[in-house]
């Protein structure tokens, strides 16, 4: 087997060395993605036209419904994978990782083909008019045809993360990232493709992640190792999966509605000005974003291990520091967009005046109560780090679903685009107390003197264990 270092590591190592060995990389790859996405707008909007810069705009939409495949199987993976390494059940890790295998594929092709079947009506209906479908048609196509590298790669890669691995993880985004930015300029300019070479260049990047990612888990670096044996589907495995996985993947794709809903809502009371605000607001908050979900996913593999193994103190003190940290990234963001919201507005638009207010008076809006934000993130991702599958779910959904969705639709009948601005903090606010509730419920169990009860929900034995 491989070097048990990390896994010694998640069990001794201090929690403060822990979290910053894994939130540097996780922060890195977060950026090295953000990176990607922009300068392949950049290079579409430049070597093509504008026009395939809309038809890209529109397949975005379908790749994050995509990748909310990917983070189904591959979040609800991760915590497995931490959980039964805390509980040093190397062979339940081993059986997780060739069934997320498993998963990858086989949803993967089912998306791919589903995809084909409807290509041109689905993007139809998200957006593509006649002069924007040709373009969305040919990038969205060959995206499809590599459905299956990105979903393996992404998807194994927070294996990495979650067995110990995080610098791994990090290099497994770098390679891919940079491997699209150098490749999208050599197909789009120098071979003419336009926007085929740009989804081309992006589907070789894809398969060079998944072959990266699988090799690892045939190398002495792995903590889990990937046999064929272990790829055979057990359905007590997959199920937990995707039990897990459901929370992320639902936020995911409650995000992509309300984001439809909100654009909606902005065109119908704000007409286009309010839309572009929207879009500056959102990228003015992007880096706050990155680095709350940045240490959110450093924690996740070392409260997932030490919960596992029963550590109560480590769980507790690595989800109130995480918790602290956030609130401090949170709360620092909130002053800058509180007393210079102009300065931060005109670092996007500052020729129009109209879009500059607009995007002062969203900024402040949308941001009202960003202190508490870093706490909710913080704790509603806890109970999915400790396996809790349902309660992670529903509160996954509170903010998206159950709370903005409704206040999107009906405030503006009140108040206008002003009611759709207003929304975000009300149901930031409501999220974080119905949160702090069951957060506080459930760290008072975190005795460390008491064993850990009803840990992890039961899962049935894999074939050869004994218990």
């Amino acid at each position: 087997m491989a070097d048990p270092k990390q896994v010694y590591d998640l069990e001794h190592q201090s929690i403060g060395k822990l979290m910053r060995k894994y939130f540097l990389p996780a922060f890195a790859s977060m950026m090295a993605n953000a990176l990607y996405n922009i300068v392949d707008r950049i290079y579409i909007g430049q070597g093509v036209d504008a026009l395939a810069l809309s038809g890209l705009s529109v397949v975005f939409p379908l790749m994050i419904v995509i990748m909310a495949f990917g983070m189904l199987v591959g979040m609800g993976s991760a915590v497995r994978v931490s959980l039964s390494l805390g509980e040093k059940d190397f062979n339940r890790a081993n059986k997780i990782l060739g069934n997320a295998l498993f998963l990858s594929v086989i949803i993967s092709l089912v998306l791919m083909g589903t995809g084909f079947l409807v290509r041109d009506r689905i993007l139809q209906i998200f957006g593509a008019g006649p002069e924007t479908l040709q373009y969305a048609s040919d990038y969205f196509g060959i995206i499809l045809a590599g459905v299956p590298f990105a979903m393996t790669g992404y998807a194994l890669n927070n294996i990495i993360r979650a067995e110990g691995n995080p610098r791994i993880a990090m290099y497994s985004i770098f390679i891919s990232a940079g491997l699209n930015i150098v490749l999208d300029p050599v197909f789009i300019f120098g071979l003419g493709m336009g926007v085929k070479g740009a989804a081309l260049a992006t589907i070789i990047s894809q398969f060079i992640l998944m072959i990266w990612v699988l090799s690892h888990f045939r190398g002495r670096k792995s903590v889990t190792r990937l046999t064929m044996p272990n790829v055979f589907p057990d359905l007590y495995i997959i199920k937990y999966i995707i039990s897990i996985g459901f929370a992320p993947f639902a936020m995911n794709l409650a995000a992509s509605i309300i984001m439809a809903v909100m654009n909606t809502q902005f065109i119908k009371y704000g007409g286009d000005i309010s839309v572009g605000a929207l879009g500056i607001v959102n990228s003015a908050t992007m880096m706050l974003v990155i680095t709350i979900i940045s240490i959110n996913m450093a924690i996740q593999p070392i409260i997932g291990f030490n919960y596992g193994a029963g550590y109560l103190c480590r769980v507790k003190e690595a989800v109130l520091k995480a918790i602290k940290y956030a609130t401090l990234v949170a709360t620092g963001g909130w002053l800058i967009c509180m007393l210079m919201p102009g300065v931060v507005i005109s670092m996007f638009n500052s020729d129009n005046i109209e879009l500059r207010n607009a995007g002062v008076l969203g900024l402040r809006i949308y941001t009202a109560v960003l202190p508490v934000v870093g706490f909710q993130i913080i704790a509603s991702n806890y109970f999915q780090a400790i396996g809790k599958a349902r309660l992670a779910t529903f509160l996954s959904l509170l903010r998206q679903i159950i709370v903005l969705l409704p206040l999107v639709i009906i405030l503006p009948g009140f108040w206008g685009v002003e009611g759709v601005w207003i929304a975000n903090p009300i149901s930031d606010f409501v999220a974080a107390v119905i949160s702090f509730i069951f957060f506080r419920r459930e760290v008072q169990k975190l005795s460390c003197d008491q064993p850990v009860e009803g840990r992890n929900e039961p899962m049935a034995p894999v074939a050869g264990e004994h218990y």
